[in-house]
């Protein structure tokens, strides 16, 4: 075995230059169109075997305590229960209810139907969790009405693909939750920082929407005023969203119960919910769990290939010279920064959000945490999980390939993805205009923390 090894290219680098290769092997696979778990895990494998010269005794207990280690993890519970309450939440027809008190109070403005759309994904993305669902579920619902007082598919469908955004920032967010246990930084402290950035995300795409319309006038129809009476009547049927937000984000930030205490509560309130609405039979019940159950293996096993790979990363000690060279060059920790995100934007364009989370920050985290921000640590790594999440999340309405862009078009059959390319070029740039101004005043980010 060992003069086998002796033939193989890798066999006779050392540890860091495998960890290097690595890297290229693995986005070699990703543009494959290999899984991107599957991929983590294989190149994880691989460089445990190279680095131990083919000795496969340390790889198969690596393998034994690497799992029970990683689904062993208690936070770990929270993602299903926060997916369940996803599900309930589109089941039960909360997305709805939202849509129309946002409307009846944004509609009769010009693009005010556009407005309503991305209120309601920052509503619907306070139970929710999740960016593609929360674009599927509110197209489904906006969509027509957008169509139905003449806005541009292009400009609705890129509308939409941006709101759907929301659903990962504004807490409850899995991604969060995901690189709260990567960087052991508290759960409910991320959920407060990314409230504000959140806000400021679903305003900045109101005054996108503001300025698009004014620019193309033809791009939005209008509709007349809803009584004040019936507006009222429609806030007053979102009191279910805002009362499973407030419960669940209030009740962690106060200490009532756990983040995943919060989740099974949060899960079972939009359960319930469902269950009165009459939404809830045994058919939809089961198809919430199958639903639930295949989004948490597929979840589960990205994390688990991220942890056999960024653990082979840690052996070949490629994360401690990448900060160790940063900070020998003596760059500023702006410039460094930026590099990063720039990196992120890029990147978050051809993987989705969580990949990129599990496969990047057990390499930039520590070059982030080893500069000098004049913050504390604590601070620097909630500030950081914030500005990733939202560059990640950008690139998934970059064209050419966001991957929120293709799903909305898919469900807009009729209207050319050139189309929404050029409208959702304006969110876009909302975005980066706001991670400028996190970047350059991060009191924004850590303004709810307590100090």
């Amino acid at each position: 075995m060992t003069a086998f090894l002796g033939l193989l290219p890798f066999a006779q680098m050392d540890r860091l230059e495998l960890g290097f290769w690595s890297f290229l092997v693995l986005l070699g696979m990703v543009f494959l169109r290999a899984p991107i778990g599957l991929a983590m895990l294989l190149c994880g494998f691989g460089g445990w075997y190279y680095a131990m010269n083919g000795n496969p005794v340390p790889l198969l207990a690596k393998l034994k305590s690497e799992t029970y280690t990683t689904f062993s993890n208690y936070s770990l519970t929270i993602i299903p229960l926060f997916l369940l309450m996803g599900q309930f939440a589109t089941l039960s027809g909360l997305s709805q209810a939202l849509f129309k008190a946002a409307e009846s109070f944004l509609g009769h403005r010009r693009g005010g139907v556009a407005m309503a759309a991305i209120g309601a994904c920052a509503g619907f993305g306070a139970i929710c969790g999740s960016s593609l669902a929360t674009a599927a579920t509110m197209s489904k619902v906006a969509l027509p009405e957008l169509r139905r007082y003449g806005y541009s598919g292009g400009f609705s469908t890129a509308t939409l693909a941006a709101g759907g955004t929301l659903g990962i920032l504004i807490p409850p967010s899995v991604i969060l939750v995901i690189y709260a246990i990567i960087t052991e930084q508290n759960i409910a402290k991320l959920f407060l920082a990314a409230f504000i950035p959140g806000i400021l995300a679903a305003l900045g795409y109101m005054l996108t929407i503001s300025l698009y319309v004014r620019l193309y006038p033809d791009a939005a129809g209008t509709r007349a005023p809803v009584p004040m009476g019936d507006r009222w009547r429609a806030l007053g049927a979102t009191w279910p969203v805002l009362a499973i937000f407030g419960v669940v984000v209030g009740g962690i930030y106060l200490g009532w119960f756990t983040p995943t205490e919060g989740a099974a509560v949060g899960a079972a309130g939009t359960g319930l919910i469902a269950v009165v609405s009459r939404s809830l039979t045994w058919q939809t019940f089961k198809e919430c769990l199958l639903g639930t159950g295949r989004t948490t293996a597929m979840i589960f096993f990205i994390v688990l290939g991220a942890s056999f790979y960024n653990g082979f990363l840690a052996l070949s000690g490629v994360p401690q010279f990448m900060a160790d060279w940063v900070l020998a060059q003596d760059y500023s920790p702006w410039f460094v920064l930026s590099i990063i995100l720039l990196f992120y934007l890029v990147f978050g364009c051809l993987m989705d959000s969580l990949s990129m989370i599990l496969l990047t920050v057990p390499i930039f985290f520590p070059v982030i945490s080893a500069m000098d921000f004049g913050m504390s640590p604590e601070h620097v790594a909630i500030w950081f999980g914030i500005l990733v999440l939202i560059v990640v999340e950008v690139g998934l309405i970059t064209p050419p390939v966001g991957m929120n862009l293709f799903i909305i078009n898919a469900m807009d059959r009729e209207t050319p993805i050139t189309q929404t390319y050029k409208a959702v070029l304006f969110f876009v740039g909302s975005d980066i205009l706001r991670v400028v101004v996190l970047v350059a005043f991060p009191a924004i980010t850590l303004f709810l923390i307590p100090a």
